[in-house]
């Protein structure tokens, strides 16, 4: 019989089709292991291609430091105070060209700048979320980054660039992981596109939605954020056991010293995780935190 794993120092996971159920919320089961490995001394860290307007509703479940790394590793954001610890974007002046250079390779493409504090769509960007004022819809978005017209201040750093590939079948909510749409050959020859256009200057990121390509800049991943984290509380790479479902998710999970799949995950997690763990519909976070809890 194998001895099970001790409890690490931090639990780092992803959110959508990893610890949220297909809905979007937390189980009380989830609930109760996250706080049960917390009052045991264990960090809980949500690691996520969200923004933070899509973690309000997460305030319970970050424990007593209130922080998310959240847009994909561009930005740490504390839910308390509602601001941002950690920043991290693109350079103006390349952000610029990016959006120039996909424009003239993708007809008719859909971008989108999320900041932290808050997004920029273009007019004829995919209209899924709800709550959000027209405004961030009135102009293209490299009207944003243009330096004459911003009258006051300088704008937040551009943390995420989204790319919406024309035509039917896009999704851009939260929590629409549609996992077979990373084999769907539209697609794929979309973001073999994208990385063309955008080469060195940005990294992929796919987490999940249909025809959404998710750029970052080069140096902004969500296993960079974590290691980032960790040093500052002193927390080695072997301590940490991370979750994850899709090839965003991978770095991290290889930067770990335990990286887990949820049990329908992208290939590229199932062949790399160490361990693969039930689905999010089946609680696989929580049932992997109560047996290690119960070996201690």
């Amino acid at each position: 019989m194998t001895t099970p794993a001790p409890l690490p120092r931090l639990v780092a996971t992803d959110l959508d089709g990893t610890l949220l159920r297909p809905d979007g919320t937390v189980s009380e089961r989830t609930r109760a292991a996250l706080r049960a490995v917390e009052d045991a001394g264990v960090e809980v860290l949500f690691v996520t291609a969200r923004p933070p307007r899509w973690l309000d509703g997460l305030a319970d479940c970050v424990g007593g430091h209130g922080r998310v790394v959240c847009l994909g590793g561009a930005a740490v954001w504390d839910l308390a105070t509602g601001t941002a610890e950690e920043v991290h974007g693109f350079e103006d002046d390349t952000l610029r060209t990016i959006v120039g250079d996909l424009r003239d390779a993708v007809q008719d493409v859909a971008l989108a700048l999320e900041r932290h504090d808050g997004p920029t769509f273009d007019p004829w960007f995919p209209r899924g979320e709800p709550g959000l004022p027209d405004a961030v819809h009135a102009v293209p978005v490299e009207r944003t980054l243009d330096p004459a017209a911003v009258r006051t201040g300088r704008p937040a750093p551009v943390g995420k660039l989204l790319a919406v590939r024309p035509g039917p079948g896009r999704s851009t909510r939260p929590g629409d992981v549609q996992r077979g749409d990373a084999g769907d050959a539209d697609q794929e020859e979309f973001f073999a596109t994208v990385r063309s256009v955008v080469g060195q200057r940005a990294h992929l990121a796919f987490s999940g939605a249909a025809g959404l390509a998710e750029l970052l800049a080069p140096e902004v991943t969500k296993d960079s954020a974590l290691a980032r984290w960790c040093a500052r509380l002193g927390i080695d790479a072997e301590d940490v056991w991370a979750f994850g479902d899709m090839p965003n998710d991978l770095a991290m999970l290889r930067w770990a010293g335990r990286g887990h799949a949820v049990a329908d995950a992208h290939p590229d997690l199932l062949a790399g995780a160490d361990v693969v763990v039930g689905s999010a519909e089946d609680d696989g976070v929580a049932a992997t935190l109560e047996a290690a809890l119960r070996s201690v």
